[in-house]
């Protein structure tokens, strides 16, 4: 064996243990953990409350909530109008990030949901939708953002957030996956239980 062989094999056993090394933190990565939990009305950011003085009209069953994952804290409030469920959320200064619908599948158009669909089949053994959501992400103008999703349309800039129970290996996980209009997917993350009190960040 030449040294120049035994060079070669040390380097590549070194670039294994590396891959080896970082292999399980890319990919975790790729999955952020989200826990959800009901707050006082006293508890939701100010700036959020005139955001809605200004834009709500008739909801009913308003709610609101406090959203943390492994990267961000954000707030929702929750409602119905008009015979649909809604989902307004903020960040934690109160600036509004995005409206979402639930809707069912045949909401969604065919392709879309095809591509979407192509998506869970390749990467589960096995799934469950539990809920669709049509989401409107802020651009700045929140009465366009308003009128656009009271309106129900759908417009190229909407995404899909699915809230589904996937099995990968031997047991079932919730996960909230969001595609784009064209059912393209962007992220996913993990949905932890209500009462999950172990440290996210």
């Amino acid at each position: 064996m030449t040294m120049k062989s035994i060079v070669l094999g040390m380097m590549k056993f070194k670039f294994l243990v590396l891959l080896c090394f970082l292999w399980p933190i890319a990919t975790s990565a790729q999955v952020k953990y989200e826990r959800e939990f009901r707050i006082k009305k006293s508890q939701f950011p100010a700036a959020a409350h005139q955001v809605l003085k200004r834009n709500l009209e008739g909801a009913k069953r308003l709610k609101f909530y406090k959203e943390i994952d492994s990267a961000t804290i954000s707030y929702e409030a929750k409602f119905k109008k008009s015979r649909l469920w809604y989902s307004i959320e903020f960040n934690k200064e109160g600036i509004l990030e995005d409206i979402e619908i639930t809707i069912n599948v045949v909401d969604i158009p065919n392709e879309t949901f095809d591509s979407i669909r192509h998506y869970l089949t390749t990467h589960f053994i096995s799934y469950k939708i539990k809920k669709i959501q049509q989401q409107y992400v802020s651009n700045g103008d929140d009465g366009k953002v308003f009128k656009d999703a009271f309106q129900n349309l759908i417009l190229p800039y909407v995404n899909y957030e699915i809230m589904c129970s996937g099995k990968k290996d031997k047991a079932y996980q919730d996960f909230e996956i969001l595609f784009n209009s064209e059912g393209n997917f962007k992220t996913i993350r993990k949905s932890l239980p209500a009462n999950y009190d172990h440290v996210l960040y």
